[in-house]
């Protein structure tokens, strides 16, 4: 470690320790006694020392050292600018005195502030009393005078030492004693504490009983936690001190690595979380008016592992619990204090973890340096422990968020296989308590497996109570620290309500809506009734219904909410009010839709009163209940209707597809290739339309209900690129021919045999079957196109690219691209080849007279039935987006239960803030608010019928208007 003597880089350019900038601080206090301390020019006129050393102070004056020698004093006002007892340090301003101007004009560049993680190396430069020199002047007066010459300590620092009282120790050569019995180091208090040029933190004690060596400093990144949210920013601006503890720089700074790679999969991943979680951030208006003042503390639970574990100490060692206190901005420091970087935040319902597991994940890539952790979000409802491995389910939940990842790497296996197998993830995982009922257990068992694997946690206290101490005996999480939520204030929230409410201009101060109801809970918070709100505005998420209720919606008076007899009826009321609030206003504009999806949606919203966006939304909830998730995803939508009625839906829909498709096609064969009249060309399309899309509709319909649903009922993560991409193997090009060729030869053997032994027998024959030849060949060119086709679209995939933000809609565009490329290539591999069999055919094939040009129509139209028939059948039994368009753009819309455009009323209702948005899927904004609006729905349909018995099987009919 070496001290960078001096020159300034710029002055706007961050510079390290620079000796001439060193100050002796020398004070005179009330009673005219004096003494010394130290301290660092930070700014242009500003000087940072320890506010032990100037408190009551009258004078003081600042003496500076060149590397020559020389001393240039200024005086000091006396009281500080800025300060603070419980760190300890203070910000002195410089007087302009006469003489003073070089000091003034001299360029100043701003301080480097560091945090550490890791024993370092320090320094420092003070004026301790050890340093007291005698000074004797000419031999003529015989004059003797005393001075102090600088310090320079060198020693070591450990972020592990003085834990509780979050300070740093030094370790540095001891002086030799002092003949006065005093500290050796008294007057190097306020000295400036650096790191490989970052200042880390500033002398403030000597312990006696830690012997000469051993000196305290106040810990910079211990500021954040002991300081509120105004003084750090009152810092910022006189030292620039960065506003948050996650943006000094980490030190020892991680490895030298090469710079990564553009195709880096981890930077990738961290460039598309950072957009998605800041845009999902602006939509929930976190910092609108300003954020709420969430704290955690220690849990006093008894459900942590022992601290000894938690600090990663070694055997025997004696351990201290860690001070985790913090509030919101500081959960990114509180993680990274605990050495085994496992940490479990605990809250009740709506207090804040989701709000939380945010801020901490934008704070980390804020200070995130390449090559470390990605911090992305896992919603634990979706985990079946018993079923998947923790790795297994974050790398399809990765593949599902960020489509990208399921590419091939290098090695084998998908880039999220590696990027978790290599550690390059760091996991939040929210939503513990939402883990299926009796699997919490093998969930922690499972998550105690990964000891190494670092993470953060969230949960309720009681279903992680249950976990650990309840009926299933669970071991505690290993190595991992506990802290929990704590509620809300009246003064936590009453200037944020204030703030965010419309302001009454009268005669006299600004008033609001609010001003009478925090009056009333700060003057009378006995009351019952008051009592019943403070209790309910214990927690962020009621704090934000009520704002969007009472402060965002005009005309509304939040004294209603004094008039409630208990807290669960207050709480039902803000539940059940905020549906209507939010559909009473203008949304916010998403950030991720197009100009013309905007513009589709806002031409929608006219017709979305409240009480239809409550049935939708309440239907919404209720599917999610019955399947125990709290992921709303476009192609599940269709699973909330009954197996037999979504077979009919397919069945119907593909057999239709088929049946008109051949049954047109075969007009223009039969008129052109025939001399049957035009009568008959229509009969028999129409009975040919009938048969096969009867035989079609059954196929499809069964097949449909009864295989397994797989891989094909989720939606692809990849794209069709004709040229570059990384395409797929080949024993999946060879899988799906074969899968292709197994499923065209039984179709179209069905086909002839209804052709030759139900058509021909009813008297329409057209004599275009071929004979014996034909009998052979349709069933081999439709096994063999089927084939084709399927591998052409096999080697066309290619995963979807990192520029391409994932969203539930972006997914659902490319998988409809897919489908129609799908539907085009099935026209080219079945309507050239037959083209060209029957154009080379060597004699006529009843009264089709064969040829290039007739034949390659003929080829033409067997492709079209071909792509419109087989290819569209094929998309809505056996793909995600065919699925979709069959349940939830049709046959839901239609008995009411969804709005024709679900897309645009899903990003509405996201705008709306009543839905979020967490990668390809949404989620409603709480828990609670699911379940409130799934009870309403099932209470709303069950009151239905039970004053209509007729109309019991059927679900009520909500229309929506058309578009003028």
């Amino acid at each position: 470690m070496s001290a960078t003597g001096g020159g300034a880089t710029g002055a706007h350019e961050p510079d390290g320790f620079d000796v001439r900038r060193v100050v002796q601080v020398i004070i005179v206090g009330r009673g005219g006694e004096g003494w010394r301390g130290s301290g660092y020019r930070v700014s242009g006129d500003t000087v940072l020392t320890a506010a032990h050393v100037v408190r009551d102070a009258v004078s003081v004056t600042l003496r500076f050292l060149t590397e020559d020698g020389d001393v240039t004093e200024l005086s000091a006002e006396a009281d500080p600018v800025w300060e603070d007892s419980e760190v300890d340090i203070a910000v002195l301003r410089m007087a302009r005195d006469v003489g003073s101007g070089e000091l003034y004009a001299a360029e100043v560049p701003p301080v480097r502030f560091g945090r550490i993680t890791q024993p370092v190396d320090c320094e420092s430069l003070g004026f301790p009393k050890f340093k007291l020199r005698l000074e004797i002047g000419s031999s003529e007066l015989n004059r003797i005078t005393q001075y102090r010459d600088s310090h320079h300590a060198l020693g070591s620092t450990t972020p592990w030492a003085d834990l509780r009282k979050g300070t740093l120790e030094i370790s540095v050569s001891a002086p030799g004693s002092d003949p006065e019995g005093r500290s050796p180091w008294e007057g190097m208090s306020g000295a400036a504490v650096w790191s490989s040029g970052y200042l880390i933190g500033v002398v403030s004690l000597h312990h006696a009983t830690d012997g000469p060596g051993r000196l305290t400093a106040s810990r910079v990144q211990r500021w954040y936690r002991r300081l509120s949210r105004a003084q750090i920013d009152e810092l910022s601006e006189l030292i620039g001190l960065p506003t948050r503890a996650a943006h000094l720089t980490r030190l020892p700074p991680p490895p030298v690595q090469a710079p990564p790679a553009d195709d880096d999969p981890a930077e990738a991943l961290a460039r598309e979380v950072s957009r998605q979680w800041r845009r999902e951030e602006e939509q929930r208006r976190v910092h609108d008016p300003f954020p709420l003042p969430l704290r955690f503390r220690c849990t006093d639970r008894d459900v942590f592992d022992h601290w000894a574990s938690i600090r990663k100490l070694p055997s025997g060692a004696v351990a201290q619990p860690l001070p985790l206190d913090g509030e919101l901005d500081q959960i990114v420091e509180a993680y990274l204090s605990v050495p085994s970087c496992r940490l479990v935040v605990l809250g009740e319902a709506g207090a804040g973890k989701s709000i939380l597991t945010l801020r901490f994940l934008v704070d980390w890539l804020d200070a995130r340096a390449p090559g470390d952790r990605v911090p992305v979000i896992f919603s634990l409802g979706s985990w079946d422990p018993a079923v998947t491995s923790l790795r297994g389910w974050m790398c399809a939940q990765l593949i599902r968020d960020h489509p990208f990842l399921a590419a091939r790497a290098e090695h084998g296996g998908s880039l999220a296989r590696v990027l978790v197998d290599t550690d390059r993830i760091l996991p939040v995982l929210d939503g513990f308590d939402e883990i299926p009922n009796g699997l919490h257990g093998k969930a922690l068992e499972a998550l105690n497996k990964a000891t190494t694997m670092p993470l953060l946690l969230t949960s309720r206290p009681d279903e992680y109570n249950r976990a650990v101490s309840g009926p299933e005996r669970s071991d505690v999480l290993t190595a991992a620290a506990v802290v929990e939520l704590e509620g809300l204030t009246v003064e936590d929230y009453a200037d944020y309500l204030t703030r965010a409410s419309r302001p009454v201009r009268g005669g006299g101060a600004d008033s609001t809506v609010w001003d009478a109801v925090l009056a009333r809970l700060r003057e009378r918070p006995s009351s019952p009734c008051t009592a019943n709100l403070a209790e309910v505005l214990r927690t962020p998420l009621m704090v934000s219904l009520a704002r969007t209720i009472y402060s965002d919606v005009p005309g509304q008076d939040p004294g209603k909410l004094l008039e409630f007899r208990t807290p669960e009826d207050l709480q039902d009321h803000l539940l059940a009010a905020f549906v209507p609030a939010a559909y009473q206003l203008e949304p916010t504009d998403d950030s991720d839709a197009d100009g013309s999806r905007r513009t589709r949606t806002r031409h929608r919203r006219r017709h979305w009163t409240p009480e239809r966006a409550q049935y939708w939304l309440g239907y919404l909830a209720t599917h999610l209940a019955e399947r125990k998730t709290h992921d709303l995803a476009w192609w599940e939508l269709g699973t909330a209707v009954r197996r037999s009625t979504r077979m009919l839906v397919v069945g119907f829909l593909a057999g239709t597809a088929l049946g008109a498709s051949t049954g047109i096609g075969n007009l223009p064969v039969d008129l052109i290739g025939t001399k049957h009249r035009p009568g008959f060309a229509i009969e028999r399309g129409l009975l040919v339309w009938l048969l096969h899309g009867l035989v079609a509709g059954l196929v499809f319909g069964f097949v449909y209900g009864f295989l397994p649903r797989g891989p094909a009922s989720k939606p692809s993560t990849l794209r069709i690129q004709l040229f570059g991409g990384v395409r797929q193997d080949t024993s999946e090009i060879v899988r799906r021919f074969v899968l292709g060729f197994g499923f065209g030869v039984p179709s179209a053997v069905v086909l002839e045999l209804l052709d030759r032994f139900v058509i021909g027998p009813l008297g329409f024959d057209d004599g275009l079957n071929g004979g014996l030849r034909g009998a052979l060949l349709f069933p081999a060119e439709l096994g063999f196109g089927v084939g084709f086709a399927l591998a052409i679209m096999a080697w066309l995939e290619t995963p979807i690219d990192t520029s391409s933000a994932i969203s539930a809609s972006d997914l659902l565009r490319t998988n409809r691209k897919n489908a129609f490329v799908y539907m085009l290539v099935w026209l080219l591999v079945l309507g050239i080849p037959a083209g060209i069999a029957i154009g080379c055919s060597p004699g006529p094939v009843g009264e089709f007279a064969p040829g290039p040009v007739v034949g390659l129509l003929a080829g033409l139209t067997f492709g079209i039935e071909g792509a419109f028939g087989g290819g569209l059948g094929y998309g809505l039994s056996f793909t995600a987006w065919g699925q979709w368009v069959a349940l939830s753009r049709m046959w839901l819309p239609l008995t009411g239960r969804l709005p024709w455009a679900v897309v645009a009323f899903l990003d509405d209702a996201h705008e709306r803030g009543v839905l979020r948005k967490a990668g390809a899927v949404y989620q409603f904004r709480h828990a609670q608010l699911e379940v409130h609006l799934a009870r309403t729905f099932q209470e709303r349909r069950t009151s239905r019928r039970s004053d209509s018995p007729i109309m019991a099987e059927r679900e009520p009919l909500v229309t929506e208007s058309a578009s003028p």
